[in-house]
């Protein structure tokens, strides 16, 4: 029997993620999507939730540390950058990294991980935006440190399912005491598409973190467009949480 319970919107959130627990997207798949320009999940004009909602994630400081897991070139890596920040990004994609310098016309300088094999750090030249070309796994907090503050959107709900538990607990040992996490889910009928974005339920968000930090829901979105209707969905909604890691 699935269990069922009503959300806001009015939309029944199924716990139940059907055969996506399956489902593997590998590296080199991702690559791909970067090679050939399939990047429908980039947002050339930042994310709404993240204007919405920035103060809750900085909650009136400044000079904080601030990660994106999955960053892609996610343009918000430069607004944060721009107020003050400090923006450490991982990414397996190279070029994505090469496009975002070049499409904000940063300079920046590339050198080796000496932790890492094979890895890359791209670091602007002004210092403070440093993103590391290799697998989030191959990361800890003895190379990249510890953050006040992470943005999470294409990110949890693009790691294979079955990888989740791992990719939870890696960034549990990324957040400093007091840090704030804000974490975007997309909710749609798992049987009908296959993912990425996979969808992740309520219930696991609080399984995965539940026992390290306070987890409130902020807001749920209806992003419904002719783009999830041609996955075979009718309804398609963003979820956005806060992840509150208390001393």
């Amino acid at each position: 029997m699935m269990d069922r319970s009503a959300d806001a919107s009015g939309v029944l959130e199924g716990t139940d993620i059907g055969a996506q627990k399956d489902r593997v997207v590998t590296e080199e798949e991702w690559l791909q999507k970067w090679e050939t320009g399939n990047i429908g999940f980039h947002k050339e004009q930042g994310h709404p939730l993240l204007q919405k909602y920035l103060d809750v994630l900085l909650n009136g400081r400044s000079g904080l540390r601030i990660f994106f897991p999955l960053c892609g070139k996610a343009v918000e890596m430069k607004w944060l950058a721009d107020m003050g920040h400090s923006v450490v990004g991982v990414e397996v994609s190279e070029q994505a990294l090469k496009e975002f310098f070049a499409e904000h016309s940063l300079p920046y300088c590339k050198e080796p991980v000496p932790e890492i094999s094979g890895a890359k750090k791209f670091q602007s030249t002004s210092g403070n935006i440093s993103l590391y070309c290799c697998s989030i796994y191959d990361l800890s907090s003895s190379i990249v440190g510890k953050f006040d503050g992470v943005w999470d959107r294409g990110a949890l709900v693009a790691v294979n399912p079955c990888d989740r538990q791992r990719y939870a607990s890696l960034m549990i040992t990324l957040m400093e005491k007091n840090s704030s996490y804000l974490l975007v889910t997309v909710s749609y009928d798992p049987n009908k598409h296959k993912g990425p974005p996979f969808y992740v339920p309520e219930c696991e968000i609080k399984s995965l973190f539940g026992n390290h930090c306070e987890i409130k829901c902020l807001q749920k979105v209806n992003d419904f467009s002719d783009r999830h209707r041609q996955w075979g969905l009718d309804y398609f909604l963003e979820v956005l949480y806060i992840l509150k890691f208390v001393a």
